[in-house]
């Protein structure tokens, strides 16, 4: 089993004028692939604060699996994938690709994500939209990989070749 925080970037949120919803989905989508949410946290739209929690996850809490969700679009307060970016030692454009690519078959909203996918140490972070049905959308398509991903970052060195 991996571990995985969810990271929710919301000014509203953070100030209990919105209840977060794409935590719980997201939770809900990873119960059943093996993937248990140790921490949460609901952080406004704050650069620092968004570092601070990807590096707690990673750093102290270790965990295999970070997801952010919200701030991801081009609104002046959309901060989380520049933070994300200044914390991560290396991109996985293709996941961030693969997002854009099949939501956009959804919605054209889709090209106005930001949101990327990196590694830090030995966790995987992933940017998901602050909605519950984009963040569902997102992470649909990025799951079949997680697993492979996470044991590869945790330093797996078995093929990658698919059967």
């Amino acid at each position: 089993m991996f571990s995985a925080g969810i990271i929710t970037v919301s000014d509203k949120g953070s100030q209990g004028k919105r209840k977060d919803l794409s935590g719980p989905a997201i939770t809900e989508m990873l119960a059943g692939v093996a993937i248990e949410i140790k921490q949460t946290l609901i952080i406004p739209d704050e650069k620092n604060q968004i570092q601070e929690a990807i590096i707690n996850f990673a750093d102290v809490g270790k965990l295999d699996l970070i997801l952010t969700t919200g701030g991801t679009g081009v609104s002046p307060r959309d901060l989380t994938p520049d933070a994300t970016l200044e914390v991560i030692d290396k991109q996985i454009p293709g996941m961030a690709e693969a997002m854009r690519y099949e939501s956009s078959k959804i919605t054209s909203r889709a090209m106005i994500s930001r949101a990327i996918a990196g590694i830090r140490g030995r966790s995987l972070i992933i940017n998901l939209p602050g909605s519950p049905k984009g963040a569902k959308e997102n992470l649909a398509v990025i799951l079949p990989a997680l697993k492979h991903a996470i044991e590869k970052i945790k330093g797996d060195d078995s093929e990658c070749a698919s059967s």
